[in-house]
């Protein structure tokens, strides 16, 4: 059926080629010079539409369901400051190599640089955050400038999900009419059916590939793995959609190297680590002062690091004061290892380089009483955390642990779901999760944005992720992440998502109590430490979620073990319940440091026999 005006002529072009491509959804928001795009995504049968009210906040739920599967969900909206709402969101998937497309309509370039309303300069807008970027034409109504937008849309998708997958840019103009009211004589009768209708499939086949070392780059990376005793394999926070955990599994038996799995990587989690040697609490008991020959931690010979720089700071900083060679593996060949401490850059999917290396090393298993030093080590960290472990430190102090937030990402990861995604906030939630849960059988897809590392759009992220899986949805956020991101929420009715909200409230800003300025006063309370004494039950009615509110604060809580208990309680029931719900836990930040602290001083009495140092954040 011919289109009743070029807009919608176009704008059914794009979508069409954007569900050839296999896309199944988009968010879109509402406005005004964006309505052919958005018509033509409502009126396509195999594509969902996911209404956002805010631009910012519909980014980052594109954002969150991108990570979650690994392929684009588009943007849809208007000219003007929507289109500028777009760009944290885009700073993170450039960073964080997430697949991103955005849909920027606009004013038709004679009202540019006019004072025309809600006209400006979208030009570029994203700047090098971008993989791609295209000022569409204004729609035609002829069959080469529809043969070069259905182009477009298939390289930008391309550009979107490829070796080096993030943001996308196509700017949309679209004179008036916007609606798909018919205009005479606008669109012929005799266009080309292939340029009008596309083809049987996408009109271009995007091929993807990914860079490989040859057979002879490959050999000597395997002999370097191959001849060295002490190693370790660094599974950083992973590129969508995740490590594969099988063929890192293969590589560390094949070497004998235990695993180091960031939270983040996809590693850490699941029935891999019934077989593999995968550590998790080195947060606990690493400090650049355990590398070097001045210890007795024994330093690696060689470190294959994959994925992005891990979230543990001490790692980092362990890593770097070896004098170990250390292997960067990126699909893009960009740097990510911000101390440059690497020795080689091995241009490669990860996932697939781990499968060729464990059919190569030869005569690996490593040096045993290696891998057990890493392995007692995590045990001994493990136990100290546990509830057990805690109330031995509270006794050798004479002084009682009070409940600290590590302790509410423990006990929500050992009540989660089997399967699970579990998204944590910036910025101590996820150190948190990093430092107190160790690796687990349960199925745990666990995810958070530390691409630019921001607490902008947590929560919008978190139900995005949700919305591309059936799994349980559990977020971990801070107050001023939830603060922030609050409208977010908007999104558990408008695009029918369950989760269940766990916050950590401790009256704003825990994360700079690990900061020198903490000693500053009266700057670091009112300018860092941020009090906003926000009460969150109201925000829970308006969004309409259960509420639930555990005070663990040292001077309202009875005990370390009696807030563990009531959480855990509170968790398993909203687990356990339709619907959403919010949990708050009420906390104190300067006593949930201190309490790290201790704990950092018994593990590291209890692995090395000494504090090795106390690096702050």
């Amino acid at each position: 059926m011919t289109a009743p005006n070029r807009n919608t002529l176009w704008a059914r072009a794009l979508v069409d080629e954007l569900v050839a491509a296999g896309v199944d959804a988009v968010v879109a928001s509402p406005g005004s010079r964006s309505t052919p795009l958005t018509v033509a995504a409502a009126r396509n049968d195999d594509l969902r539409v996911f209404s956002q009210l805010d631009e910012r906040s519909a980014a980052y739920f594109a954002l969150g369901r991108a990570r979650r599967t690994g392929e684009v969900t588009p943007l849809i909206c208007t000219s003007g400051t929507a289109a500028a709402n777009y760009h944290p969101a885009v700073m993170e998937a450039s960073e964080a190599r997430v697949p991103l497309l955005a849909l920027t309509a606009d004013r038709p370039p004679e009202l540019r640089d006019s004072g025309a309303n809600q006209t400006a300069d979208q030009e570029k807008l994203y700047g090098d955050a971008v993989r791609f970027y295209k000022d569409l034409p204004e729609p035609a109504a002829n069959d080469r400038a529809l043969r070069s937008l259905r182009t477009t849309v298939a390289r930008a998708l391309g550009a979107a999900e490829g070796a080096d997958p993030g943001p996308v840019h196509l700017n949309v103009p679209f004179k008036k009419p916007l609606e798909p009211t018919r205009v005479p004589d606008d669109v012929p009768p005799d266009l080309d059916p292939t340029a009008e209708r596309g083809r049987d499939g996408p009109y271009v086949e995007v091929t993807p590939g990914s860079p490989e070392p040859g057979d002879d780059e490959l050999r000597l990376l395997a002999n370097a793995l191959s001849t060295a005793d002490r190693g370790l394999i660094v599974a950083g926070p992973a590129d969508p959609p995740g490590l594969d955990a099988e063929a890192v599994t293969a590589l560390s038996h094949a070497t004998g190297f235990p695993v180091l799995a960031d939270p983040l990587s996809g590693v850490r989690f699941g029935g891999h680590t019934r077989v593999a040697p995968v550590i998790g609490a080195y947060d606990a008991y690493l400090s650049a002062a355990v590398a070097g020959e001045s210890h007795r931690w024994t330093d690696p010979d060689v470190v294959l690091r994959l994925g992005a720089s891990p979230t543990s700071k001490r790692l980092r900083k362990y890593l770097a004061g070896t004098g170990a060679d250390q292997y960067q593996v990126d699909p893009a060949g960009r740097w990510r290892e911000a101390e440059f401490a690497a020795t080689g850059l091995v241009v490669a999917e990860p996932s697939r380089l781990c499968a060729r290396l464990s059919r190569l090393v030869a005569g690996g298993g490593g040096d045993g009483d290696w891998r057990a030093q890493w392995e007692e080590a995590d045990r001994v960290a493990r136990e100290i955390h546990g509830r057990e472990g805690e109330a031995e430190v509270s006794a050798d102090d004479a002084d009682p642990l009070p409940f600290h937030e590590g302790d509410a990402l423990r006990v929500v990861a050992e009540a989660l779901p089997d399967p699970a995604t579990l998204f944590v906030s910036n910025s101590m939630p996820v150190r948190d999760l990093d430092r107190f849960v160790g690796p687990t059988t349960t199925s745990v897809t666990a995810l958070g944005n530390r691409g630019v590392s921001g607490i902008d759009g947590v929560v919008s992220s978190a139900l995005g992720a949700g919305s591309a899986t059936t799994d349980d949805l559990t977020l971990v956020v801070g107050d001023l992440a939830l603060y922030h991101d609050g409208n977010g929420l908007l999104a558990l009715d408008r695009c029918d998502v369950d989760a269940t909200v766990v916050l950590i409230n401790n009256d704003g800003g825990g994360i700079f109590h690990k900061l020198p300025i903490e000693s500053f006063e009266p700057e670091f309370t009112e300018a860092f430490k941020t009090p906003h004494g926000i009460e969150f039950e109201p925000l829970a009615d308006l969004h309409g979620l259960a509420y639930a509110r555990i005070d663990a604060r040292p001077d309202a809580a009875d005990s370390a073990a009696g807030v563990a208990d009531d959480l855990a309680e509170a968790y398993t029931r909203a687990r356990d319940a339709d619907g959403s719900h919010l949990i708050e836990v009420r906390t104190d930040a300067e006593p949930s440091h201190r309490t790290r602290e201790r704990l950092e001083a018994a593990v590291e009495r209890a692995v090395h026999g000494e504090p090795v140092g106390n690096d702050s954040e």
